[in-house]
């Protein structure tokens, strides 16, 4: 039996695309061997988005093309690759209800580099708190909340997963991430793993969710901040934000949830 090649990620944030012609010539930027974030982002915003989807060159035109993003020192299991270019991998830390080892994409495989130690511990482990996580931990806000204030006017991007730029279950994902937990990447399966909470019952760093009229899944989610209050990075592509429910926000309102303690939450 072939055994799982372990890799990190070398570069500060890489994207997870969906497949290796998934980049458009708006995203060079980010396929070099030292991505520029700062770049790419600039590029995108000088390009209006076309239609209500968006499918031009702007951020919105990343949906179908983007999973999540990557950090600096995450395992990834090597799966595959095209040509010496890109490399198809599982993510291990980015939980999901379509593979249960991980979030599957392509990266660009010069963003990749060999572990150092023994791979299976560093998959094991999980991501380590951030320099922040402290602070956060023995503050009077709930910990996850206070980190995800950090995050405030950081502007939103579909699959975003980073300080730069993050989308709403990016955002979520992020914020215990540097408690040094595992959660889910996206808000569906962010409710699949959160233990349910009545909505009148809700507390600070409790999950809102949203569903649209006769969908099954969510397809928004944001951090309570207090009954009727959340923070989140709103679809509509503006940046994180922490204010009430808005009249379109409670109309698709639909569960809340807490996240739980522990290990990585089987999907």
């Amino acid at each position: 039996m072939t055994s799982v090649v372990t890799m990190t990620v070398a570069v500060p944030v890489t994207t997870l695309w969906v497949d290796p012609d998934s980049p458009r010539a708006v995203d060079a930027a980010m396929l070099r061997q030292r991505p520029d974030s700062a770049q790419w982002l600039a590029a995108m915003d000088a390009h209006a988005d076309e239609g209500p989807e968006g499918v031009g060159a702007g951020r919105l035109g990343l949906h179908g093309k983007v999973h999540s993003q990557l950090l600096q020192g995450e395992p990834v299991q090597v799966i595959g690759a095209k040509g010496y270019s890109w490399t198809e991998v599982i993510c291990p830390w980015q939980p999901c209800s379509t593979d249960p080892r991980g979030y599957r994409g392509w990266l660009p495989a010069g963003h990749l580099r060999a572990v150092k130690g023994a791979a299976e511990q560093l998959v094991a482990q999980g991501p380590v708190p951030s320099a922040a996580a402290a602070d956060a931990v023995t503050g009077t806000v709930h910990p996850a909340l206070a980190l995800a204030r950090r995050h405030l006017g950081v502007g939103y991007l579909w699959g975003g997963m980073s300080p730069v730029a993050l989308d709403c279950s990016g955002l979520v994902h992020l914020a215990w991430r540097e408690l040094g937990m595992t959660v889910p990447r996206d808000a569906h399966d962010q409710q699949l793993a959160a233990d349910p909470v009545r909505l009148d019952e809700v507390e600070p760093g409790d999950l809102y969710f949203f569903t649209e009229p006769g969908a099954l899944t969510a397809h928004h989610v944001g951090i309570v901040v207090a009954p009727g209050v959340l923070i989140h990075a709103p679809e509509t592509g503006r940046a994180v934000v922490e204010e009430p429910l808005t009249e379109r926000l409670r109309a698709t309102l639909s569960a809340a949830g807490r996240v739980r303690t522990g290990p990585a939450p089987s999907l």
